[in-house]
């Protein structure tokens, strides 16, 4: 996730980076550019008769770009939603992580360090595990555990589930030795089944994209629109509709391109959440807890 102050936003203006909609689609504005001077010069050396024709060209691409605006709205609203809900889950995981933490260092004596470590160790671990499984990825060589504990994850192709076991495993031999009371069991058992919440609600953020329908629809309605502008605009702007197109179609293929990145907000994308940074957070609270 790009970091960046809101409050200097004139220079974001003139600032370029690697996925801007401008360069990332640079070659195909171009050759929206291309296709408006073919249409402007068409209609100033050939169809300068025509003039009716492009006058009713432009009364339906107004009502188009009305039925259109109201879809792309709804696009980049629901694409939104789930990048924000994205956030507030791994908020939630800040705060849950933190929360078990406390109570594991009130609740369990030092006399058990071994298996109090372990508690620790697994709950540092889980974020980083979440973010490599939203990215459909099993890394458990990148987890922070130590050999031992890493060699009981290996093999498993859900990470995070597996962690969350081992902490329930953790906890339940802890009530089992009288270390838990069953008051103390109940609150570590609520704490741990927010894991596995936060967990199931970032998988369906991933895996529940705009319905396919929907979006191939969007994307044909978009070449539609682009099509028709230089035919809308020629007869009044003549090679001035060159200009508006290209305009027309950076902003709703940009439109459509962000709404597309952050629909899936966890992977590695600039605009993406930032799980790396949420994660290490997280383990560093933990570390600080445990000290």
């Amino acid at each position: 996730m790009i970091k960046y102050n809101p409050k200097t936003w004139f220079r974001h203006i003139f600032k370029f980076h690697k996925s801007d909609t401008f360069w990332t689609f640079r070659y195909e504005i171009v050759l929206v550019a291309i296709y408006a001077a073919v249409i402007s010069y068409l209609e100033g050396e050939y169809w300068g008769s025509s003039a009716p024709f492009f006058s009713s060209v432009n009364d339906v691409f107004s009502f188009i770009g009305f039925a259109f605006s109201l879809l792309l709205v709804f696009r980049i609203n629901s694409a939104y939603d789930k990048w924000w809900e994205g956030r507030k889950h791994w908020g939630a995981l800040v705060n849950n992580c933190r929360n078990f933490s406390l109570k594991v260092k009130a609740f369990v004596s030092d006399s058990n360090a071994q298996e109090k470590d372990r508690l620790y160790d697994y709950m540092a671990a889980f974020p980083s595990s979440l973010r490599f499984h939203l990215r459909s990825q099993i890394e458990v060589e990148e987890l922070p555990l130590s050999e031992d504990l890493k060699q009981k994850l290996k093999g498993k192709k859900h990470v995070p589930n597996a962690i969350a076991g081992e902490l329930y495993i953790a906890i339940q031999q802890l009530k089992k030795k009288g270390e838990l009371s069953e008051e103390e069991m109940i609150i570590l058992d609520k704490e741990l089944k927010s894991l596995t919440d936060v967990l199931g609600a970032c998988e369906r953020i991933k895996n529940t994209p705009i319905p396919y329908s929907y979006n191939l629809f969007l994307k044909k309605l978009i070449f539609i629109v682009v099509a028709l502008t230089p035919f809308a605009f020629v007869a009044d702007l003549h090679y001035w509709s060159i200009a508006v197109t290209v305009l027309v179609f950076y902003i709703f293929v940009g439109l459509e391109y962000i709404s597309e990145e952050i629909e899936e907000p966890f992977g590695t994308d600039n605009n993406d959440l930032p799980t790396d940074h949420l994660a290490k957070v997280i383990y560093d609270n933990i570390q600080e807890i445990r000290s």
